[in-house]
């Protein structure tokens, strides 16, 4: 019965648009207007594509920092002698101070609103990830990269709360989708950046401070982010946030100006009066020593009954999610110079690879191009899954997605250890990467479409938090483990791949469901 409920729903969603005489028709009534239908009379169109543009860019600037840590490993292997398990180090760091930014700013977002939050975390990953490319040593490489990866874990989950609280509910899972394929861009414009300025032979020195090829890959890297935020300033605050706050002449010039970009008929000058909302009009601003406080409270509020299933579910499915994928994804460079090594398998070659005592080998490593050619591949096997999930969650449903694409890319990490030549093993990573994909587009969207609009923002900030640990913990395991035996984390990935795709099952389906 609910899935005929929801197929119905979808069918509706996707064949019914309202004219602009039905859109007056809606205006003239007396009847209170529920806010999706009055983000369905401002229409859809140019605002939505720049919206598509900005966020997009955002979610691509956040996986080019990310993903950067990936390629200079390898080369600032070289420069700060640094072994295995502190190279796992670095990239956990990175991803600790995700978790940290993803509570902290979730929390800011539904207080302070999602735009300014947006900006600043995006100016704080920008301004430390360019400071980390003057790192010269590992301490304060791995202090920087945490610090940019504050900033990192506070964009993504308020990109997706604003960016979908702009959107009418039959265009919400292909811009979703659209969305989310930004990060796949992001990835291949980190994998040609690395290529293109990684082997070019800068290496400036003033005394013991070295700057060379690697660490301007690094400083390039912060520029998006910068980038992103300040186009930022041309898009108005969330209009759903606005009405949660009571700020109603705001929410109505938002509405007005997405209405009018979009050149459409509908007049909504008089529609504050006419959205239904059962909040308060006004709201004080409270100040910051009082923000922690709410912050728990939040986090509590998660787990009451009406919210319990989905967070504590949504944290599992995201936790075996990000250990399986960052903590091989984070590896994949390191694992083709192994492969390129052994001239075969990653898993059959003994010992550290490290450079750090063999000044020949870390010539060599800046000049040889198939690190970057790997990773590009890889990165690009990305654009199917990407495509596919525009043409298929409205249709499918975000959960059935979920659970085939995280049941599938787990099995086909379980065949990397017994793989035994190069070409198999990058075929076999741009499968993964290209099912992989499905997962976290399915999951943004029902992390965003699970929760109401006050909590939005902290269940993607919390649950995202919980994604961090599974991060740290996988790149961890493999830091530690690669050198011993590197079967051990990649059948671990394997399994709480398959264990996450699972347990989405518990989880309601909202495809063609209006967002609270």
């Amino acid at each position: 019965m609910y899935a005929e409920e929801s197929t119905r729903q979808r069918g509706e969603g996707l064949q019914h648009r309202p004219s602009d005489a039905e859109k007056q028709q809606l205006l003239e009534n007396d009847a209170p207007i529920p806010y999706e239908q009055v983000i369905t009379l401002a229409g859809f169109g140019r605002f939505h594509y720049w919206l598509l543009l900005v966020c997009g860019w955002a979610n691509a600037s956040d996986a080019i920092e990310v993903l950067c840590v990936s390629f200079l490993l390898p080369f600032a292997e070289c420069d700060l002698k640094l072994v295995s398990s502190e190279k796992g180090l670095i990239t956990s760091f990175t991803f600790l101070g995700m978790m940290i930014g993803g509570l902290v700013w979730g929390v800011l977002s539904d207080s302070r609103g999602r735009k300014f939050t947006l900006q600043i975390a995006l100016l704080v990953n920008s301004l430390f990830g360019f400071l980390s490319s003057f790192s010269q040593n590992f301490t304060s490489l791995l202090i920087l990269r945490l610090l940019s990866g504050i900033g990192v874990g506070g964009s993504i989950p308020v990109v997706w709360s604003y960016f979908g609280e702009f959107l009418p509910k039959n265009r919400r899972g292909a811009m979703f989708s659209a969305l989310a394929s930004f990060w796949m861009m992001g990835n291949i414009v980190v994998a040609a950046l690395a290529w293109l300025i990684i082997p070019q032979p800068i290496d400036w020195s003033i005394g013991s401070f070295q700057y060379n090829s690697w660490r301007l890959f690094v400083a390039v890297c912060s520029l998006p982010s910068l980038i992103a935020m300040l186009l930022l300033f041309k898009l108005p605050e969330s209009p759903k946030f606005l009405l949660e706050r009571g700020r109603m002449i705001e929410c109505r010039s938002a509405l007005q100006r997405i209405s009018r970009i979009n050149k459409t008929v509908a007049n909504l000058e008089s529609a504050d009066s006419c959205i239904n909302t059962s909040e308060p009009k006004e709201r004080s601003r409270k100040p910051l020593s009082l923000l922690f406080k709410d912050g728990i409270a939040q986090i509590v509020a998660l787990f009451l009954p009406a919210w319990r299933i989905r967070s504590i579910v949504l944290s599992v499915t995201t936790f075996c999610l990000f250990f399986g994928y960052y903590g091989l994804w984070m590896w994949m460079p390191e694992l083709f110079k192994r492969m390129e090594m052994s001239g075969g398998a990653a898993c059959s070659w003994e010992g550290n690879v490290s450079f750090t005592n063999s000044s020949s080998s870390c010539e060599e490593v800046y000049h040889e191009t198939y690190l970057f050619v790997d990773s590009l591949l890889s990165a690009a096997s990305s654009l199917p899954g990407n495509i596919l999930t525009i043409l298929l969650m409205d249709r499918c449903g975000r959960r059935a997605i979920m659970v085939a694409s995280m049941v599938i890319s787990g099995g086909a990490v379980f065949l990397i250890p017994v793989i035994n030549s190069k070409i198999s093993g990058v075929i076999l990573s741009c499968f993964f990467g290209g099912v992989s994909v499905l997962s976290f587009n399915a999951l943004d969207c029902l992390s965003t479409e699970l929760f109401p609009t006050s909590l939005r923002s902290t269940a993607l900030g919390f649950t995202c938090g919980i994604g961090r640990i599974g991060a740290i913990l996988g790149n961890m395991a493999f830091g530690l483990m690669v050198d011993i035996n590197c079967a051990i984390p990649i059948v671990t990935v394997s399994s709480l791949l398959v264990i996450g795709g699972i347990v989405t099952l518990k989880l309601p389906e909202p495809t063609g469901k209006d967002i609270d």
